[in-house]
């Protein structure tokens, strides 16, 4: 399937990375149930797709409350990331989004804005042997508050030096599309795994 951008002459791309230039959520997913498993959490798939664009940390500090847990969150964290690690060479990029960066990479510059760490953006787009085509990735820590804010869609759009209503926002996430829509940019829906896995 492919993907129907809105109307428009758009400057820039901004591209979320988890689910929308990396097919990793699977991934994330299978490294999730192992690390959350080993401390008796149970963390269903709907739910974790339902919470796409949310931290770790905050994952499991609001599965701790859910569940009547005490998981420890860096240890559970830092657990979590390097279970993604082992499993990381089995990444793919998303073919519908991958096709956007082939067409426009050169014409208008592209970044990154992801709630994950840089080291896990980095390491993704490394696999894909797609780094070198962003000008600049903003990660947890670039920004203070995260997605739906819209402050980390704002500092990619200062860095790259155009105006937020010429930047079109790639995201797979809820989060993400209302932060787009918060920073006064449109932005195209990038379907979860299992709606690409439909076809018609």
């Amino acid at each position: 399937m492919k993907l129907k951008l809105p109307d428009g002459q758009f400057k820039a791309y901004l591209f979320d990375c988890d689910g929308t230039i990396a097919d990793s959520m699977p991934l994330h997913y299978i490294a999730w149930k192992k690390a959350l498993g080993e401390w008796g959490c149970e963390f269903d798939e709907y739910l974790f797709y339902s919470w796409g664009g949310m931290s770790v940390a905050k994952i499991i500090s609001t599965l701790n409350e859910l569940r009547g847990l005490k998981m420890p969150v860096a240890e559970v964290e830092h657990r979590k990331e390097s279970l993604y690690y082992e499993i990381l060479p089995q990444l793919t990029a998303v073919p519908e989004v991958l096709e956007h960066i082939e067409v426009q990479y050169g014409q208008i510059p592209f970044a990154v804005v992801s709630g994950s760490t840089r080291e896990s953006v980095v390491a993704s787009l490394t696999t894909l042997h797609l780094l070198d085509r962003f000008e600049t990735l903003v990660c947890m820590g670039d920004y203070k508050k995260n997605k739906p804010d819209p402050e980390c869609f704002l500092l990619a759009a200062e860095r790259l030096g155009v105006a937020p209503q010429d930047c079109l926002v790639f995201e797979d996430a809820e989060l993400g599309i209302q932060g787009a829509t918060a920073a006064g940019m449109a932005s195209v829906r990038v379907p979860l795994p299992r709606e690409r896995a439909v076809t018609v």
